[in-house]
This record gives structure tokens, C-alpha cells and sequence, in this order.
């Protein structure tokens, strides 16, 4: 969840840090060790331990134990609320539903990390494409890729725009916060659902609306947690979202991805990285 990009860096110079430089992240495509992930789940602990820090995110959704003591009030629905940014991140942050399959321990940095589509792809699903999708300094994106899309709402009233800062105004500064979750898995396939009708929006009684938000991958899972990305692995977020994790997977069209990525009023034109899955029964809330 993208949610961090507008606050990491007031975050990073407020919450200490006990960064351990033992196992350098990889830049090559190799994965780090289990110790340094180790070391970062250590660090989280720390870093968050006597601090009063809030249910984190992201986690697995199959798993409804969570021992945190933070309690603040259920967003009001998407409806309700206004559409402030929509992001999107590789490989699936949370784990659950459709999307188990463990991508491993990533570069050290959230990329290569996270959590993949764990369904089958036909051949014509994953036949290569010409041109690069959505390129970054970390790699494109391709046909069998899984992403991980946050729809993110604020009870403030705001317009769509890039980064957690549309969601807040000088009005009101502590606004509600609910993210709206869907995973995709990318294919070949000119057939499947379009990413740009996916992340349409306009106003609907007043309010910023995800006009195709979808409704068709199944209950999702709600539960108290916090904004996400790589930046929080060894930090807190002091930020509190009510999730909505749709469980299944839709099948989207790759090309129209790298579309929305050419312009789009959120100023996103790659994917992100990708937070540790938070397994600290403190640092997580019980999902009811």
C-alpha cells in the first residue's frame, strides 16, 4: 500500500531504528537470507515494543488471532467515503485466499518479496510481450505477474491525487482511512478485464468514487490495521486503516496495466515494493 510513499520519511526521523548491515540487500535478483528477515521482524519488535503503536499491516488473512490492544472505530464504507489514491504493488502484500504462493524473502528492500496468484495460467496467458510494462529501476511487470491493488478512501473531503497526502487537507487532518484491497494476476490475454475500466472513478452522490471497484471475488476480509510498503519493516505505522481483502483473484490484461501507467491523475507509472507479512501477534489485531 502506497499509503507510506508521502509519510516514510517523517516516520523514518521520528521512530528509531536498529537497522542490522550484516547480510547487505540483494541488487542482483538473488533473495536475502532467512536471518535478515529474521533481523527485520526483530527490529519491527523492537522498534514498536512500550510504544503504544497500533494493529500493523499487511498479514494472513487466515489467521484471525492478533493481540494488539489499539481499538479505533470501523471506517464507514467505501460508499460513504472518498476515493483518494489508487496504487498498486508486486506480488501480493498480504497473504491469503487465491493469492498463497510465496514469492520468497525479496531483495532486502520489498521487491521480489510477497505473495503470488497460486492458480494455474494457460500457455497463450503468459506468451511474452514486446514492449516493457510499467518499467522501473526494480524491473516491468509480466505476463503471469501478480499485483496487488489498494483502493484507498478518506472520510475528508478530498479529490483522487497521488500519495497518502490526498487523502488528508488542512480540514481535517486525522481523517478515517479505509483501503479497499484486489489482487490481479497479469496475462496475455486481450479478453480478460480491462485495468484501466478497473480504476475508473467519478463522482456519485457527491463522493470520489472507484465506479468498478469489483464485487466479484468473493466476502472480503475486513480487519484494523495499518498503512504498509517496505519502509515500515522495521518501523511502526502510525497510521490506522480499516482493510477490505477481496480473497480471490481477477485476471487482468497486462497491456492495459502498462496503459494506465503511461498517465493517470495518481501519478503512478510503476509497481512498489512490498512490506514483510506482519506475524507479531502484538503488533496484530483478531480478526472478529
Amino acid at each position: 500500500m502506497k499509503i507510506h510513499a508521502f509519510f516514510i520519511l517523517a516516520a523514518a526521523t521520528t521512530l528509531p531504528f536498529n537497522v542490522c548491515a550484516k547480510d547487505a540487500p540483494a541488487m542482483d535478483g538473488k533473495q536475502v537470507s532467512e536471518q535478515f528477515v529474521a533481523d527485520q521482524r526483530r527490529n519491527l519488535a523492537s522498534n514498536t515494543d512500550g510504544k503504544g503503536f497500533g494493529p500493523q499491516s499487511p498479514r494472513d488473512l487466515s489467521s484471525t488471532a492478533g493481540s494488539n490492544p489499539v481499538v479505533f472505530s470501523v471506517a464507514p464504507a467505501y460508499t460513504e467515503m472518498n476515493l483518494c489514491d489508487i496504487h498498486f504493488h508486486k506480488n501480493a502484500e498480504h497473504k491469503g485466499g487465491a493469492f498463497t504462493k510465496y514469492a520468497g524473502n525479496g531483495d532486502g528492500e520489498g521487491y521480489l518479496g510477497g505473495y503470488q496468484y497460486s492458480g494455474q495460467l494457460h500457455e497463450g496467458e503468459l506468451a511474452a510481450v514486446e514492449e516493457e510494462v510499467c518499467p522501473s529501476e526494480h524491473g516491468s511487470l509480466y505476463p503471469g505477474d501478480t499485483i496487488e491493488v489498494h483502493y484507498v478512501y478518506s472520510t475528508a473531503r478530498v479529490a483522487p491525487g497521488p500519495t497518502l497526502g490526498s487523502c488528508f487537507n488542512d480540514s481535517i487532518q486525522n481523517p478515517q482511512l479505509r483501503v479497499e484491497a484486489q489482487v490481479y494476476v497479469l496475462v496475455n490475454d486481450s479478453e480478460a478485464r480491462n485495468f484501466v475500466a478497473l480504476t475508473r472513478h467519478e463522482q456519485t452522490n457527491g463522493l470520489h468514487q472507484a465506479v468498478n471497484l469489483p464485487n466479484d471475488t468473493g466476502t472480503p476480509v475486513q480487519y484494523a490495521g495499518s498503512t504498509t510498503g517496505p519502509g515500515y519493516n522495521e518501523a511502526g505505522s502510525p497510521f490506522q486503516v480499516t482493510w477490505n481483502v477481496r480473497p480471490e483473484v481477477l485476471k487482468v490484461n497486462l497491456a492495459t496495466v502498462g496503459e494506465w501507467c503511461q498517465g493517470n491523475v495518481f501519478e503512478e507509472d510503476h509497481a512498489h515494493g512490498v512490506r514483510n507479512l506482519v506475524t507479531n501477534p502484538e503488533l496484530l489485531s483478531e480478526i472478529r
